[in-house]
């Protein structure tokens, strides 16, 4: 049994004030396999206060220095690999192919922030001022469970990178993964303070977070219900904030694409991370003079699909986070059926063989409107949803009929006509013919899918503010 018992603050491993503990389990079995304790409001208080004391002078390190810390926090995250590893698919669930990109995105985060912060102009000339971009002040960063160790890094990468210290609120039930990367981070050698990882409550850590005069910006990631809270409460003092919320990503196959390779590619858009994705493209948008073709080609894979143990080798869906999760994605099956739509593979309950484990059958509807609740809300699970089309005026109508805008994918044979239909569709990142990802590109959404960006050189720039100095030219030379 895992026993977690600390958090991180001020540069080193503390009882926390608060008492409550939360289990922890294996979303496999649905056993418990820890606990951990978790902080409370005292314990808020304390790291931004030692956030705050640690500011100023991580604030003036140069960008040698900071380039030289997220180059050892890269190289102590990667030394824990064969640890992160075993945590996010025990703890977590995720088969072990998404598990090794989960772990070494980890990593890899580290050495994006480096390329970041290498080609960046800190200080320009604008006219008769000089612009300086400045580090923001102690940030408030705020990640969800889907993918911890990444969220963990990544907003930290950056903040570093743009000379912040700062406060982390990791999900409670990420928390076995949360301490590996914590111990991973502090052999890295930082300045105490530079970095706090406190494990609690949204409504406790986080709110203690987002409601301190002492915090200015908050990055969170996870639903876009509670991204608007974050907001309404981060309006008191003008923090700046940073939001990437939820999303409801449509897959659009022009009528010219090769359903060979278009279908699986759909079908992996869809399940990525066992659903469990924000940018997971559920709603499959297919030519309805070609939507019996696609039908038949999708429900053989998807009954093929393996939802299972993620130990297994040829599991590719592990199960849902939690039992209230599972339960959640039930019911939108369950809704989906009442609303009229065609089920042609999956269903409600578990996986033939299964009779414990939080796992879903991938399921796929088809004869979807996108007025159904299956196509208009986040369901986050391996529940895809078919909607036919007439032509690419209305693919690209139903496309942007969401009140999401995170990601969308557009798949053709004509890489220029994809071009095209990209530009008309409403999201932050538009994928073409594939899943690729870009560390240097921003990445954010449109509409309640977010505000602002993260990742290259706009997720830097979102931890400064720009200060302009009026001077005649003869005082700059």
């Amino acid at each position: 049994m895992i026993s977690i018992d600390t958090v991180y603050i001020d540069g080193a491993f503390v009882t926390p004030h608060g008492t409550e503990r939360f289990d922890l389990f294996n979303p496999a079995t649905e056993e418990v396999i820890g606990s951990v304790r978790l902080a409370d409001a005292d314990d808020v208080r304390l790291a931004i206060a030692a956030a705050k004391r640690a500011f100023p002078a991580f604030s003036r390190t140069t960008v040698a220095e900071r380039i030289a810390l997220l180059r050892r926090m890269h190289d102590a995250v990667m030394a824990r690999a064969d640890d992160l590893l075993e945590a996010v698919v025990t703890e977590y669930g995720a088969p072990f192919a998404r598990a090794h990109w989960m772990t070494a995105h980890a990593a890899d985060v580290f050495t994006g922030a480096i390329d970041a912060l290498e080609h960046y102009e800190f200080t320009r000339r604008m006219g008769t001022a000089t612009v300086t971009m400045q580090p923001v002040g102690v940030t408030g960063l705020i990640t969800p469970w889907n993918s911890n160790a990444g969220f963990i890094c990544g907003k930290l990468a950056m903040a570093i990178a743009a000379g912040c210290t700062a406060v982390i609120k990791p999900s409670e039930m990420s928390a076995w993964q949360t301490r590996i990367v914590t111990e991973a981070l502090h052999e890295a050698g930082a300045p105490a303070g530079v970095f706090n990882i406190v494990t609690g409550r949204g409504d406790v850590v986080g709110a203690g977070i987002v409601g301190s005069p002492d915090v200015a910006k908050i990055s969170f990631t996870g639903s876009t219900i509670v991204g608007k809270g974050i907001v309404r409460a981060a309006a008191d003092t003008l923090k700046r904030v940073t939001l990437e919320l939820g999303g409801k990503s449509p897959t659009v196959i022009l009528d010219d694409a090769d359903f060979d390779s278009a279908v699986p590619m759909a079908l992996a858009a869809g399940f990525m991370n066992s659903g469990q994705a924000c940018i997971a493209g559920t709603r499959i948008l297919v030519p309805r003079a070609r939507l019996a073709e696609f039908e038949t080609k999708a429900a053989a894979l998807v009954e093929a699909a393996v939802s299972g143990d993620p130990l297994r080798a040829d599991t590719t869906i592990g199960p849902m986070v939690s039992r209230r999760q599972w339960e959640r994605v039930q019911g939108y099956i369950g809704k989906g059926i009442a609303e009229g739509a065609r089920l042609l593979a999956g269903g409600e309950g578990r996986p033939d063989g299964y009779e414990r484990g939080w796992l879903v059958k991938p399921t796929l509807f088809t004869d979807v409107r996108n007025d159904m609740s299956i196509a208009r809300e986040e369901i986050f699970g391996p529940v895809l949803s078919i909607i036919a089309y007439e032509d690419e005026e209305q693919a690209i109508a139903i496309a942007n009929d969401t009140p999401y805008g995170l990601q969308a994918y557009v798949i053709s044979a004509d890489t220029q006509r994809a071009l095209r239909v990209a530009s008309r569709i409403d999201a932050g990142r538009v994928a073409i013919n594939g899943m690729s990802h870009e560390p240097k590109a921003p990445f954010g959404g449109f509409k309640q899918s977010g505000l602002g960006r993260e990742y290259g050189v706009m997720g830097l720039e979102a931890y400064l503010e720009a200060k302009a100095v009026l001077s005649s030219p003869e005082a700059v030379e």
